[in-house]
Formats: structure tokens, sequence, C-alpha cells
């Protein structure tokens, strides 16, 4: 006798078990949630989560670790690229694209009622390695000052995270496209990168001249602006 035939529309295991885990944690706590209930939900068996997993533990910060992985992160600023263009195109595919606003309500419950100092601990640390592998740094080679700037980043995040419930009906793409916060973002991406950030700056005024036909006081004498 032939197998039956597997439904191509079928997600696979690992999946769907963490679907189940995000799902449950949008009306139950964390620490209520039970193996039973995953499987459960996720429509599998005991075994095929033993499987995978050793205890909801790991689901839990295989499932954190997959929705950080996803999130868009602000291009690598090119040498000859604009600000302005590269902060619009993150803003654009955070916002209008459903999935990253599936990512964004996703990892909100972490920071939410239903979940624990674990789970908080888990995407803390998930959303600073990201943060030190984009930077070219890691926890072994990192410089204080690096350091420091990664952990104030992580904790904007954090907070974010918290208000996106209230945020989400209300936020725009030009909420976020706002001068103050796209030199705000774009200066410690590349103050964490350690790079010299006065290209940056300059490629900034270029942007800002197009637009109102002004040279702000701080370019040097001889500074090629047009």
């Amino acid at each position: 006798m032939s197998r039956p035939r597997r439904d191509s529309e079928i997600l696979p295991a690992k999946d769907r078990l963490e679907n189940a885990f995000w799902t449950l944690l949008e009306d139950h706590d964390y620490d209520r949630i039970t193996v039973t209930d995953i499987v459960h939900a996720a429509q599998v068996n005991r075994n095929s989560f033993y499987y995978h997993y050793s205890g909801l533990p790991e689901l839990a910060d295989s499932s954190i670790l997959h929705e950080v992985e996803r999130l868009p992160m602000p291009l690598y600023t090119r040498v000859d690229g604009d600000p302005n263009v590269e902060w619009r195109h993150f803003c654009v595919r955070l916002l209008n694209d459903p999935d990253q606003l599936q990512h964004l309500n996703r990892l909100s419950l972490l920071v939410g009622p239903h979940s624990t100092d674990e789970l908080v601990d888990s995407l803390r640390d998930f959303l600073r390695m990201t943060l030190l592998t984009i930077v070219g740094s890691d926890t072994v080679s990192i410089e204080p000052k690096t350091r420091m700037l990664v952990d104030f980043c992580v904790g904007g995040i954090l907070s974010s995270l918290y208000n996106w419930p209230q945020l989400r009906n209300d936020v725009t793409v030009d909420d976020l496209l706002d001068s103050d916060v796209a030199i705000l973002v774009m200066g410690l991406f590349l103050t964490m990168a350690d790079e010299d950030p006065m290209s940056f700056w300059r490629r900034v005024v270029l942007g800002y001249n197009r637009v109102h036909n002004h040279v702000p006081s701080f370019i040097a004498p001889g500074d090629h602006y047009r």
C-alpha cells in the first residue's frame, strides 16, 4: 500500500509548533502553557515535539530567535548611499509588510502580560546578538563603547515593543521618517559599527540641501556639498 500523499500546504512540524507557541501566548500565561497544549494546538503528537525540542524552554528560544532573525534591519550605509532613502526603505518594509507586522505583534507578546522574565531575557539576548552581528562584533571582542550603545538600542527596542499594542493602529511610515528619528537611528548604527560618521553627516546635508536649498553652518570650508 502506498503512503498517503503529503499535503504541500501543511507546514512542517517545527513551524506548526512555533506558531502554536505564539498563538497560546496571546491568551495564556507562559508558565501555565504545557506541552499538551502545544501539541494539541499544532496538531502534532508528543513524539514529534520531543524529536525537535527537549522541552518548552527550547521551543520558546527557537521561536523567539526565528522572529528576531526575520525582522528587517537597517541596511549598512554605503559610501555613496543616501541615508534618507535607506531609512525610507527600512520603514516602508517594516510597516507595510504583513509578515513584518506579524513579527512585531509576536515579539510584543514577550514583554506583555503573559510573558515571564525568562522570555524577556531570551529576547534581549537575541536582539543583542543580532545587533552585534550586524555591526561586525561579538560578545568576546566587543568594545565598551559598542556594548553601551548596543544595550541602549536593545532597551529602546524593548520599550517600543512594550508600547506596540497601542502604537500599531496609529504609527505611520511618515512618523518614522521624521528627520530626528532617522538621524538618531542611523547615527547610532554607524557609531556601533565603529565607522567614521562624517561621510554620513555629509550625505545627510546633501539630502537636506536638495530639499531646502540651504547649507548648514557646520559644513567645513572646501567641502563639496552640491
